[in-house]
């Protein structure tokens, strides 16, 4: 079948949140945090990233293989040249320069180098979506490391007041318990409440510095070179209050993931159909054209010229099975990718109905 497989989605949230008229353009999503250092950030991961360049490198090398089928297709033609000088025993030697193109075609009788060519554009289709889903994938973790570390940040300036503060009141409470005027007790509770807001600032310290390692990784660079950039502190993100997301289907529809997915069972069903095409006859038609002599001056005359065409067919008679299996092979592969697809809505529509009722 062509179609994709039969999948449930959903009709609505579990807990709605917006319209589709209310629904906004999240091309760009980070910028809507108003936050210029960390859409520098995304930008520099989105250009340097290792993952995003590998995924960049598979779809070039996914569009050359589509131009490879493409121009299985056409005719294809070759010059050449040979000069040859041949001696026996004491005969003279003989000389024979040639000179000419051969071209030759194999038509598209079944369709096979057609299915070739499809599988090849639904592959180059699914390296392209794959990038889009790399960019979304490291645009979020970039953001989510970057409001972590704005995060802990905050938490730990507010330990470090917090410390400053308790370790005023140890001491007030000292003096107090010198006069006579606390007990024990609170000493020791002003002592314990200090050691533990103590022991929390080397964590969060710990944490910080990972998350600020972790940014420099995405964005290709050493660990600890963003030390500088982000600083101690920061303002912590505000998300916008006019995002809003659309029904399931549509937001499905969205995500390069799950287009990812439509495109490699397109493939695998072209590849089903060229696996049968191979099983039927092949034709081919080739041709040379050019001159031979038995010396240069020789190629100019008017006898030099030399043509041939042929024709040829070929039938598969006995491969013990070989070609249906082949064809299994490949609806094996289809069912595959097929499965595959359902698996990828399915957890998309799961992940997203647990994000819209966040």
């Amino acid at each position: 079948s062509t179609a994709l497989p039969q999948t449930p989605t959903p009709t609505a949230w579990v807990a709605g949140v917006a319209t589709p008229s209310a629904a906004t353009s999240h091309a760009q999503w980070w910028q809507r945090f108003n936050d210029p250092l960390l859409s520098t950030l995304v930008s520099q991961a989105l250009q340097a990233n290792t993952t995003v360049r590998s995924a960049q490198a598979a779809l070039q090398q996914a569009r050359a293989l589509r131009d490879v089928k493409s121009a299985n297709l056409i005719p294809t033609m070759t010059a050449a040249a040979s000069a040859q000088s041949s001696r026996s025993g004491d005969i003279d030697a003989i000389n024979s320069f040639k000179a000419g193109f051969d071209a030759s075609w194999e038509p598209d009788v079944f369709g096979a180098k057609r299915s070739a060519l499809n599988a090849a554009e639904a592959d180059a289709r699914a390296a392209e979506t794959n990038l889009a889903d790399v960019h979304v994938s490291i645009a979020a973790e970039v953001a989510i490391t970057y409001t972590e570390l704005r995060g802990l940040q905050a938490r730990l300036a507010i330990a470090r007041n917090n410390l400053a503060s308790q370790s005023e009141t140890q001491q007030i409470t000292a003096w107090r318990a010198q006069a006579g005027l606390a007990s024990s007790l609170d000493l020791e509770q002003a002592r314990a409440a200090s050691a533990q807001t103590s022991a929390q600032i080397p964590t969060l310290a710990t944490s910080a510095v990972q998350a600020q390692n972790s940014l420099a990784v995405l964005t290709a660079q050493a660990p600890g070179a963003l030390q500088a950039t982000l600083g101690a502190t920061g303002s912590l993100l505000q998300a916008p209050g006019d995002l809003a997301i659309s029904i399931p289907a549509q937001t499905l529809r969205q995500r390069p993931d799950v287009r990812t997915a439509e495109h490699r069972v397109s493939a695998a069903l072209a590849r089903v159909a060229q696996a049968d095409a191979a099983r039927y006859p092949g034709f081919q038609i080739s041709g040379s054209l050019g001159l031979s002599a038995l010396n240069l001056g020789g190629l100019t005359a008017a006898g030099s010229a030399v043509n041939t065409l042929l024709a040829s067919v070929s039938v598969p008679l006995f491969d013990a099975g070989a070609a249906r299996a082949q064809v299994r092979a490949q609806e094996a592969a289809l069912e595959q990718t097929r499965v595959g697809y359902q698996a990828t809505v399915l957890t998309k529509v799961l992940s997203s109905a647990i994000d819209a009722s966040a």
